[in-house]
């Protein structure tokens, strides 16, 4: 059986190797680290990246956590168990630039005691990758996605479909009735049995892990020379508010971050530096930001 202690070893590899691709993306911005502890056990190393030459701000997050569970989290967990240990590493970028899109990715895993000691501990991994664009692309989000069923075909042919409409259903704005962006795949609860081994269920973890540099840096280097108005970059603004509307309201890794006593600067990083809410905005008829609004909706097949 793989290790808890292997797991976080190989996501905080994970961890090194993006912060460094995306310091040689950025060519200017350097991540400035802080290694943290957990009241209750465990801690992590929060590590972000602000005003570079087109990441506006970011954070790279690894975390390995334990300790007790609250109340809260236990029933929304619907387990039993009092003791728990997770560990993951979280990637929200947020660009300088309204053609170049805001990513987010996350790997992790999660660890509990049995209540019977000669059972086998309860666990899973979880994660998932999605994108955010302030205009959506069209190639743009095609290559995107078409990365991810190339990453999860090789592991199963059922991923793609399964994880993609996961994260159609996750990344939703209820209030608002809209996606937060194009998605991209989702899972939680991924754990061994129908004919899935612990074994490929962590390679598909950290494979995951690692295409983010590859797809990142593409959609980067596209886009980072095109030329932008005044207006454009107000239209990044105000769908940066609803990524920050989803994150405070729904995200459930920011609501496990706080129940569980976690640093809160680590769980709020995910926020945008500057975002602006527009009073009853209404797009111009034929406009870019009409067509983008018209494409923040499930069920949408870019392969």
């Amino acid at each position: 059986m793989i290790s808890k202690e292997q797991i976080a070893a190989d996501y905080q590899l994970i961890q090194d190797e993006i912060c460094a691709a995306l310091e040689q993306c950025d060519g200017l911005a350097k991540f400035e680290e802080e290694k943290w502890e957990r009241d209750g056990g465990g801690g992590g190393r929060t590590r972000v990246i602000q005003n570079g030459n087109i990441f506006e701000k970011g954070g790279v997050n690894f975390s390995a956590v334990h300790g007790q569970l609250p109340h809260t989290m236990k029933k929304a967990l619907n387990v039993d168990q009092e003791n728990f240990f997770a560990t993951g590493v979280s990637i929200v970028i947020h660009p300088n630039h309204p053609m170049v899109p805001i990513i987010h990715m996350n790997i992790r895993y999660f660890e509990m005691p049995s209540v019977n000691p000669e059972q086998e501990p309860l666990r899973w991994f979880g994660g998932g990758i999605d994108l955010t664009p302030h205009y959506v692309i069209d190639g743009d989000a095609q290559y995107f996605h078409a990365y991810l069923k190339s990453i999860c075909d090789k592991f199963n042919h059922d991923f793609y479909h399964r994880f993609k409409n996961w994260a159609d259903d996750y990344f939703f704005i209820k209030h608002r009735s809209e996606t937060r962006g194009i998605g991209g795949i989702f899972y939680d609860r991924l754990a061994a049995g129908n004919e899935l081994k612990w074994d490929d269920i962590f390679e598909f973890s950290k494979a995951l892990g690692r295409s983010f540099i590859p797809i990142y840096t593409e959609l980067v280097n596209r886009n980072r020379n095109t030329s932008f108005t005044e207006q454009q970059q107000l239209w990044q603004y105000q769908r940066r508010s609803r990524y920050a509307e989803f994150n405070l309201v729904y995200d459930a890794g920011t609501k496990f971050g706080l129940e569980t006593n976690g640093r809160i600067e680590s769980i709020l990083m995910s926020l945008p530096p500057t975002a602006k809410w527009v009073y009853n905005y209404q797009p111009e008829i034929g406009s870019e930001e009409e067509k983008t609004l018209s494409l923040l909706k499930k069920g949408i097949n870019w392969v």
